[in-house]
């Protein structure tokens, strides 16, 4: 009889241990109390997942990665969310670390890998442009080839964590083809370079972790272009293929649901108790829809029709719970200063940590059916593949 039962058991022990025991308790702290983690804090996180050897997540073993198969990552994630530990950023280590370990160079991988297993270089996605949101295909940043560089001009926006960032990853047009997809490549560009100027997009909730990050004849050495020139869309597709599914997060979400039915266990017996409790068991019910769909595609080759039905499926559910949580808050829901700044503890002492993250999440998950592909253009590809 196998004893992968067991194995897996005794994966799911040691990771919830771990978070329990060995993670750094002071970032667990500041995110159950509704505040806003900083750039080291992050660095601090992934600092105690590298030296267990768990932050190459999806990575390779050759590469410095876990070479976990995908159920093992799945239980991993899974109690991440339930510790309430900080999410990995997703920028360097579950986007562009697995396309360098599938499409990169032997110095490539030397030059980068590294630095993003130990929190020396953090990465921002340069995908969205101010005139090619949801139709990434259409870009207009140019990189043109001169000697051994490219010169790149146009503007990225929307580009999360820039501020932070010393790389970027970009989709940019080295060449004009009949098919708009074509002609496209992905190339690494330093922060740093004469020519990159980010603006930071501050919030509704006076944070500014979005930013538009602009390119005036940056020089970027050509042995910075991810694989082939021309095959950025290729890349781009098996990056958004595991984008789209990392923002499954079903321990967070039956974490924030468990956490929902205890609020309201302390409610007195009402008529509009009664409707949050048969809306919270519905919300519950489609997740383990969503979760049991997830399970069946583990480990498989996931189409884009596949990844498009989860990605609408979990942002719905994300927005369900969060527009619910602000429900059960009620008046004691806190409005939102800059967070960036606020001590919660100090600035409404009297009001619960749940009060005052309910409208942060509420706010941040309304932006999830738009960003890493809107949910139209989701019902587009889901279309394509129902039609033939």
């Amino acid at each position: 009889m196998s004893d992968r039962p067991n194995r897996l058991a005794e994966l799911r022990e040691e990771v919830s241990n771990f978070f329990a025991t060995d993670y750094p308790q002071s970032v667990r702290e500041k995110i159950a109390s509704g505040q806003r983690l900083k750039k080291s804090d992050q660095i601090l996180s992934q600092q105690a997942l590298n030296a267990k050897g768990w932050l190459g997540v999806g990575w390779p073993k050759e590469d410095g990665g876990t070479g976990w198969s995908a159920v093992e990552r799945y239980i991993f994630d899974q109690e991440l969310d339930l510790a309430g530990a900080a999410p990995i950023i997703p920028m360097s280590v579950i986007y562009i670390g697995p396309i360098l370990c599938a499409f990169g160079t032997e110095e490539q991988k030397a030059r980068w890998l590294t630095g993003i297993l130990e929190s020396r270089d953090f990465w921002a996605q340069g995908y969205t442009e101010p005139e090619s949101g949801s139709d990434l295909a259409s870009l207009r940043l140019s990189a043109v080839r001169d000697g051994d560089d490219y010169v790149i001009n146009g503007a990225k926006i929307w580009t999360s964590g820039a501020h932070w960032a010393n790389w970027i990853f970009c989709l940019a047009r080295t060449s004009k083809e009949a098919r708009k997809q074509d002609g496209i490549s992905m190339i690494c560009v330093p922060m740093d370079l004469p020519g990159v100027t980010v603006h930071p997009i501050p919030l509704i909730d006076g944070s500014a972790e979005l930013n538009r990050v602009e390119f005036d004849n940056v020089r970027v050495p050509a042995e910075f272009r991810i694989g082939d020139e021309g095959k950025g869309w290729h890349y781009a597709n098996v990056l958004l293929t595991n984008e789209r599914l990392s923002y499954a997060h079903i321990g967070a979400k039956r974490r924030d649901i468990e956490r929902l039915r205890s609020r309201l266990a302390q409610w007195r017996e009402c008529g509009e108790k009664a409707a949050l409790v048969h809306k919270l068991a519905g919300i519950e019910a489609k997740l383990d829809v969503i979760e049991t769909a997830i399970l069946r595609v583990l480990g498989t080759d996931m189409e884009m029709a596949t990844a498009a039905f989860l990605k609408i499926a979990c942002t719905e559910c994300a927005q369900a719970i969060s527009a619910l949580a602000v429900d059960i808050a009620g008046p004691g829901r806190a409005p939102m200063p800059d967070r960036a700044q606020a001590d919660w503890a100090k600035v409404a002492p009297l009001v619960p940590p749940a009060c005052v993250i309910a409208p942060q999440s509420y706010f941040f998950e309304r932006a999830q059916t738009i960003y890493g592909g809107s949910t139209e253009i989701q019902k587009n590809i889901l279309w394509r593949a129902i039609s033939g």
